[in-house]
């Protein structure tokens, strides 16, 4: 059951098959087992590829299966169209478009089990890549709302040096009235005299337009803060929303790019690998010698070329020797006086219709 399944495989007739040797039927079979495993390392590769991209079992199966089954019939083309020529360069030549193909099929194949390999490296690098991507985002984000907050901040700032300049000028006030009431600068003189009147006058004017100074500075302040915390949740708000779409930076094109900053050397072996499998059913008919399924199929082939060519050859005589017949017979029909008679007959009463015909539409316009 399962030689005769990877005989199916390898595209081989399988009447001309069973005539040949157990040894020619084995280098089928593996040929077909061949082309069998490759399509099921296809199914596996694209299903993990499509699994990246649609983060779905379901589809990824379903489109697996699909591409498994394109891969499995485009191997089996590929081989069951190869035929042993008499010298191995028509070989080549005739291979040549399909080993392209072939070196295609492997390195579509290899790229997503190599990403499957090399998964934790690929996860490592990643991981560097968002951290980098969020604090850039981060830096971004915090120079976008950087103009807003340092004019809030210049503004509480210079609001802040209002209330501190206005404090030092009441303190200063304050020191030279008590000074004048004691007589230790000012006038000199001990007591409440006029000039102190006056200093604790502006004093207390002073002190006045502080506690105006402050209580609209403080509320201002106040807005300022309630701003600045504004911006701030903004900011915060704003890097919240973008960081998923950062953590969401695990595709198939980001897997592929991380793969690529990995070392060469393994990578490249993995895609040999799969290049040497893809390529080997017809690396193996070429350098294989002509079998005997090769001279049953050339030997059939060549009897129904020789076939067809007789058939139409056959056709081609019978049309010339039909046509010459034919013009013959009606040769000798042109030379019967009665059917001459008959038709000069026929066609003057035709004539005689046509030419009534012809005055009754005149009579009908005048």
């Amino acid at each position: 059951m399962l030689k005769h399944f990877f005989i199916l495989c390898s595209g081989a007739d399988k009447k001309v098959l069973a005539s040949c040797s157990e040894g020619e039927q084995t280098k089928y079979v593996g040929i077909g087992a061949t082309v069998f495993f490759t399509a099921v390392m296809a199914f596996i590769a694209s299903s993990y590829a499509l699994f990246r991209v649609f983060d779905a079992i379901i589809p990824a199966l379903l489109f697996g299966i699909v591409w498994g089954l394109l891969i499995f019939n485009l191997d089996r083309f590929i081989v069951s169209t190869i035929r042993k020529r008499e010298h191995f360069s028509s070989e080549l030549l005739q291979a040549s478009p399909r080993i392209v193909l072939a070196i295609i099929i492997a390195i579509v194949i290899s790229k997503p089990l190599e990403i499957k390999i090399f998964e934790k490296e690929i996860n490592t690098v990643l991981l560097k890549e968002k951290n980098a991507m969020t604090l850039n985002n981060k830096k971004e984000v915090s120079n976008y709302f950087k103009t807003d907050l340092d004019k809030n901040k210049a503004e509480t700032d210079q609001l802040k040096e209002e209330i501190v300049s206005k404090e030092k000028e009441v303190n200063t006030l304050y020191e030279t009235y008590i000074t004048e009431a004691e007589g230790t600068k000012g006038t000199m003189k001990l007591g409440k005299g006029p000039v102190f009147k006056e200093k604790i006058a502006k004093h207390n004017l002073a002190s006045s337009e502080l506690d105006s100074i402050r209580k609209i500075n403080l509320a201002k302040i106040a807005t300022n803060d309630s701003k600045a915390k504004t911006i701030t949740a903004d900011l915060d708000r704003k890097i919240t929303e973008t960081q998923p779409i950062i953590d969401g930076f695990d595709g198939l094109m980001a897997r592929i790019n991380a793969l690529n900053k990995l070392p060469l050397i393994p990578s490249l072996f993995i895609m040999l690998l799969f290049l040497a499998i893809e390529t080997s059913p017809i690396i193996a008919k070429l350098l294989s010698p002509k079998g005997e399924y090769d001279y049953k199929l050339e030997d059939i082939e060549s009897a129904l070329k020789a076939t067809i060519i007789q058939d139409k050859y056959q056709r081609d005589l019978l049309i010339k020797t039909s046509a010459s017949m034919h013009d013959k017979v009606y040769e000798d029909i042109s030379q019967d006086k009665e059917l001459y008679n008959l038709q000069r007959k026929k066609a003057t009463e035709l004539l005689e219709l046509q030419a009534h015909n012809f005055v009754e539409k005149q009579k009908k316009t005048l």
